[in-house]
């Protein structure tokens, strides 16, 4: 038995078939799970943003208009849930807990005792930044031709073999190699004419 398209399980779901909303999480889940958490760099965060990603989907399926890939729809979602999320990250200026610590009189600053910094953490900034760079890649990849796109989403992301990749889409191992090359050239390029902006 085949498995249903996107857009017949998007159908469903506009019929609210609660078991189509299943199958999209059962099927993209996963893949936007860790999208999130990369971007976000806090799992609890992207879980959290993961369940708000999918409860879009159910209450806003009718804007998918079909026009693109809905995996692409899907993660125009997340990847803006998660900006959000971040800057009201940065904007949420949290009161830090009273630790145990010492005033340096040099640098007229209270300075944490080293087991209570937590050096591998980025700074919200940091990792705004890179969620912001990471949504203009996605960008520049959605203007890509679908079928280099497609093969840079297997390859990259889905992190799939050139030969698997080849297999996925019927054609050769060559033309998967060529169209990667393409779109990392064109990426490479527009990301370079965005910098001189």
């Amino acid at each position: 038995m085949c498995k249903p398209s996107d857009q017949d399980l998007i159908e469903r779901v506009l019929e609210r078939d609660g078991r189509a909303l299943e199958a999209l999480f059962e099927r993209y889940g996963e893949m936007i799970r860790r999208h999130l958490a990369r971007m976000a760099g806090d799992n609890t965060a992207a879980q959290d943003l993961l369940q708000e990603t999918f409860l879009r989907v159910w209450t806003r399926a009718a804007q998918w208009d079909g026009r693109g890939s809905f995996k692409a729809w899907l993660y125009r979602i997340a990847t803006n849930l998660a900006l959000n999320h971040l800057r009201s990250v940065r904007r949420r200026r949290e009161q830090p807990l009273e630790i145990a610590g010492k005033w340096d009189d040099d640098t007229e600053k209270h300075v944490a005792p080293a087991w209570a910094i937590d050096a591998d953490t980025p700074e919200p900034e940091d990792v705004l930044e890179m969620a912001e760079r990471h949504a203009r890649y996605r960008r520049l990849v959605d203007r890509l031709p679908e079928e280099k796109r497609e093969v840079l989403r297997l390859v990259h992301e889905m992190e799939m073999s050139h030969q698997d990749t080849a297999d996925e889409l019927g054609i050769p191992e060559g033309t998967v190699k060529s169209r990667l090359y393409y779109a990392k050239q064109r990426l490479a390029q527009e990301w370079r004419e965005l910098d001189e902006e």
